[in-house]
């Protein structure tokens, strides 16, 4: 497939609740295979611990918790997103984990492929329902998931 200059890559990310996220392959730092997180006592259900990735401590957050949609748990096939930051606090926090349920699928996009749902319910960590070429996609707030992760750092 020949890329066009807008044309986008994306990933779409299978998580828990069945969703897929569609994210900008440039969001994505690495996938990485399931590491059980260092395990912290927390009263929030949308923080599963924190990982060690490149010599770094990490926030893990389980996306429908944090979506409110859901609770964590783990398929055989988890993995690790691990995203960049841009939000206010990337300096002192430049990347974040969540919980996937398997590997992603590569998507080139271009923006007249993409549909908003406009009826679609929306959790606090979705931006907007998209259908891409008839699949059903979630486009998340990366910056409810900053917030989040931002949050664990400083209480936990």
């Amino acid at each position: 497939m020949a890329t066009s200059p807008n044309r986008v890559s994306c990933l779409l990310i299978p998580v828990q609740s069945g969703q897929q996220l569609l994210v900008p392959n440039t969001c994505i730092a690495e996938i990485l295979d399931y590491q059980t997180p260092e395990q912290r006592n927390s009263p929030s259900p949308w923080f599963l611990g924190f990982i060690r990735w490149r010599g770094l401590r990490l926030p893990l957050i389980s996306y429908e918790a944090a979506n409110e949609t859901g609770a964590a748990g783990l398929s055989r096939n988890a993995r690790i997103a691990v995203t960049n930051t841009i939000g206010k606090h990337a300096p002192d926090l430049p990347f974040i984990a969540f919980l996937t349920t398997g590997l992603p699928r590569l998507a080139k996009v271009a923006p007249e492929e993409l549909d908003a749902v406009a009826d679609a319910p929306l959790g606090k960590a979705d931006e907007m329902v998209v259908l891409l070429n008839g699949e059903r996609a979630t486009i998340p707030r990366f910056e409810r998931l900053e917030e989040l992760a931002r949050q664990a750092q400083i209480e936990y």
